[in-house]
């Protein structure tokens, strides 16, 4: 099947896909679901199950779809040279080796570049392309540990704590393909191409936010606070007479408006009066709120609380957030009718434009699916890719 964009945007673009696991796919998703054109180059022996999970497993659909596939054997001469084919007429490649793996392979900034200047090559590593720890393996939870996350995530005194899903190769590969689109802006300036990196640590430290600069401008180094949010306060998980809830109140305003919402004059204690009190006596201030919030169910505390200005939402397991019609009308669920699965849903794009739109157009291919239509795309006649296979190149 010849390419099919599943948006306009960037449906002029063609960009080689050389990664795996997580990082670099959720860099992909982002490019194909908004329509580039995007092969897949998998080795010919890569169909077996690794760390990226079996290929009918929901995280490959989830990960993978919007792209053809081919196989190519990069250690080969044959395979090598088809690749450089290919980036000879592409604007993108992207991969997530380790720093060292494209050079020895051949394949690097410096050797694409060479046949196409106008190349956008990004690469996603463990903790970047040099410098003392570049050539460590890189893995989501180590960046977590490494880059402060675990330190500041779980209760007080109860031990470093790993967030739920891996948010380190997840904002890798997000900020790949945001610094793909800025390089690929400049490029119309330029015409040149350029070297995209990021790294996990990178990252995760980056994610920090205000936390960091707690420490980078305050000397402050912040600790653990379970549910309750570091520095707004109230802000945290009360429970109900049926269950639990978020209750999050910011600033002064908002904290004289939800006072007052209690029949209790427990809420005008000099211990509440302001930020900095509610901060020192934020454990008494807990217990005073959940004193009132176990009386009622969470639905009506939802429903009340949010009446009033004061945000307040329920704590859904992952089956009732899609459950949820909002989430469903946000278009957050996209159906997909897999090779392996029949039809079934995968996760949709979290951004909505007024004219354009991202979509699941295929399901992910199969191993090698699209070798001979996108080898014919590029030049090869079908004697050409017979030998080509019985070389073992592709």
């Amino acid at each position: 099947m010849p390419f099919e964009p599943a948006s306009d945007i960037l449906s002029d673009y063609t960009v080689l896909d050389l990664t795996r696991v997580r990082s670099g796919p959720t860099c992909i998703r982002q490019l194909a679901d908004w329509g580039a054109n995007v092969i897949k180059i998998e080795d010919p022996e890569s169909d077996k199950v690794g760390l990226g999970g079996p290929r009918s497993g929901s995280d490959f659909q989830n990960l993978h779809r919007n792209k053809r596939s081919i196989t190519l054997n990069l250690k080969s001469k044959g395979g090598r040279e088809v690749f450089m084919a290919l980036a000879a007429r592409a604007d993108v490649i992207v991969e997530n080796y380790r720093p060292d793996v494209k050079a020895r392979l051949g394949i690097d900034y410096p050797a694409v570049s060479k046949i196409n200047p106008r190349i956008i090559y990004a690469s996603i590593s463990g903790f970047g392309q040099d410098g003392p720890l570049a050539e460590r393996p890189g893995f989501d939870q180590i960046a977590q540990g490494m880059g402060g996350l675990m330190s500041i995530t779980g209760e007080p005194g109860k031990g470093p704590m790993r967030v739920g899903i891996p948010i380190a190769d997840l904002s890798a590969g997000i900020f790949c393909s945001q610094g793909i689109l800025l390089a690929l802006m400049e490029r119309q300036k330029s015409g040149k191409g350029q070297w995209v990196q990021t790294s996990l640590l990178q990252a995760q430290v980056f994610m920090l936010d205000f936390q960091a600069t707690r420490w980078l401008m305050d000397k402050e180094v912040p600790p653990q606070a379970g549910n309750d949010h570091p520095t707004s306060i109230p802000t945290g998980v009360f429970k109900t007479s049926d269950g639990y809830i978020n209750i999050a109140v910011a600033g002064q305003k908002m904290w004289e408006k939800f006072a007052a919402l209690f029949d209790d004059k427990a809420f005008r204690d000099a211990d509440f009066a302001d930020g900095k009190a509610r901060s020192k006596n934020r454990k008494k201030l807990n217990a005073l709120i959940e004193s009132h919030t176990v009386k009622k169910p969470a639905a009506f505390w939802i429903e009340h609380l949010n009446a009033n200005g004061c945000p307040a939402g329920e704590i859904n397991s992952i089956d009732r957030v899609f459950g949820l019609e909002q989430v469903r009308h946000l278009g957050l669920a996209q159906p997909m009718n897999s090779q392996e699965r029949g039809e079934t849903e995968v996760l949709g794009q979290p951004i909505l434009m007024s004219r354009s739109k991202a979509s699941v157009k295929r399901p992910p291919p199969k191993l090698g699916q699209h070798t001979d239509e996108v080898l014919a795309e590029i030049g090869y006649e079908a004697e050409a890719i017979a030998k080509l296979r019985k070389d073992g190149a592709v």
